[in-house]
């Protein structure tokens, strides 16, 4: 089971929201920091998440045919 930390970018769908995901590597050749993103959908019952929240998400059977994942813990809600 996969457990990962990002930050909610849309939050629009019933019962899903996109969590982005921030990845940094060194290339191997040119030893510069390479930044990589990517989105998963993840399925969430409770209280309303906002974009900009940080969620912890892990991975579950398939839920439906884009969602893999279920969030887990809210870290850090952003405030207005």
């Amino acid at each position: 089971m996969k457990i990962i930390t990002g930050k909610v970018v849309s939050a629009k769908m019933h019962k899903t929201v996109v969590v982005e995901v921030l990845k940094q590597r060194l290339h191997p050749l040119y030893k510069k920091v390479m930044r990589s993103e990517k989105r998963y959908k993840a399925h969430f019952e409770g209280m309303e998440l906002k974009e900009g929240d940080m969620v912890k998400i892990i991975q579950v059977r398939p839920i439906s045919k884009d969602k893999h994942y279920k969030v887990v813990e809210v870290i850090k809600i952003k405030k207005l």
